[in-house]
This record gives structure tokens, sequence and C-alpha cells, in this order.
């Protein structure tokens, strides 16, 4: 699995470098400012990319804007953001485009490799990892709608709630000791009293998160 990673503080991409390929992931590359990003991810087609979102020159949210433009021009390229802060507006866009695996973690908040080397893979293979806190951020400013969350069963509700951990469906099934068949048809079934019908422009699973969310903050 090819990986282009952009972070510009040198030792911790070098850290991430070597813990990446001790996992057996190659490194197509490894830059450090958004104008490498851009190139990098559109000469080498990586099958990931990791994104810090603050990058030289501007140090605001480049790498960000970055990885947005890449899947503009090439659809589903899925990215994993990387970062010490959470920039809303373009991290709205990159949920929103319902194309290809999205996550979104807090450095302070990864506490071991395999849990990074988890959310990579999962990314990469087209699903979404994203650390709770960054959804809440994203909910601040979200208008209250009523949610129709009273519709769903007590199961129904903790699949939903795993499901907002960024645990795949069979993760979920390992937890709730069941099969992952249960598990796709729980998923289907909170999708359909959701309202959150099958689209090419929606990730069902996020909206299906960001509703739960939206309900708790309420």
């Amino acid at each position: 699995m090819r990986v282009v990673l952009a972070e510009d503080l040198f030792l911790l991409r070098d850290g991430l470098v070597r813990m990446l390929e001790a996992y057996d992931f190659e490194i197509a590359a490894a830059v450090e400012s958004g104008p490498e990003l851009t190139r990098a991810l559109s000469e080498l087609a990586p099958d990931v990319a990791v994104v810090d979102v603050r990058l030289p020159p501007s140090h605001t949210d480049e790498g960000l804007q970055c990885a947005l433009q890449a899947r503009r021009e090439r659809p589903g390229l899925p990215v994993l953001v990387l970062s010490q802060h959470v920039e809303q507006l373009y991290a709205r866009e990159l949920l929103a485009d319902g194309t290809g695996g999205v996550g979104y973690l807090l450095k302070d908040r990864v506490f071991d490799a395999e849990q990074f080397i988890d959310a990579v893979r999962r990314v990469a293979a087209g699903g979404t990892a994203m650390d709770p806190q960054v959804i809440q951020q994203l909910l601040a400013r979200r208008s209250h709608t009523a949610q129709p969350l009273g519709r769903l069963t007590p199961r129904e509700l903790e699949v939903l709630e795993l499901m907002a951990q960024g645990r795949s469906n069979a993760a979920i099934a390992t937890q709730l000791v069941v099969t992952e068949r249960a598990i796709a048809k729980h998923t289907s079934n909170i999708f359909t009293k959701l309202g959150l019908e099958v689209s090419d422009d929606d990730n069902r699973r996020v909206l299906a998160v960001l509703a739960y969310l939206d309900h708790g903050s309420q």
C-alpha cells in the first residue's frame, strides 16, 4: 500500500515514516510543504494520503486544502488528516463530498501505533476514522434539527454509538458478540429510520453519526 505523507516537523515525519514502513506500507513520498504535497498527490497516485493540516508556506490550513484539491482531481482518493487542530470549514467539506475513505485524528489523542495503523488501513479501504472530539467540534455550529433517533431500538442506538467511535461493522460485531450480518441489518435499519437514502453524493455512515452526535448535543 503506497502512502504520501505530509508533515512539516522533521522528527514527527521521520517517526511516521518508520512506523508505516514497519507495518509494510510503502512510502511513495514524505513531504513537508503544501506545494510538495500537491505535486506528490498529482504525480504519484498513492493509495492513501496522510496529511497534517498546517503546512508551509502559510502554516494555516494548506495541507487540508491540498488534500481537498487532490480529491477533486481524483475523486475517491483516501485521505487521513492527522492534526493538532480542527479546521471546521474544510473538515466539513472533506466529510461531505461522499467519495472515498476519510479520516480526521487529533495528534494528541493517538495513543499507540496499532490505533494509528488501523485508522490508515480503514481509510485506505474506503472507510472512516473520525475522532469523536473532531465530530463534536464540527457540530458546534450546526443548527439543532430534530432527528428521528427515537425510532431506533436500544440495540440500534448501541450500534450507532459504536459507529460514532469509528468502528467497522466487523469491530462492532465483535464488541457486541453477534454476527457481522446482524450488524449489517441493524445498520440498514438505522439508515432507513433516519431517512438516509442511498446516494452517490452522501456518506450515509457519516450522516448517521452526525445525526447521533447532533441529537446528543441538544
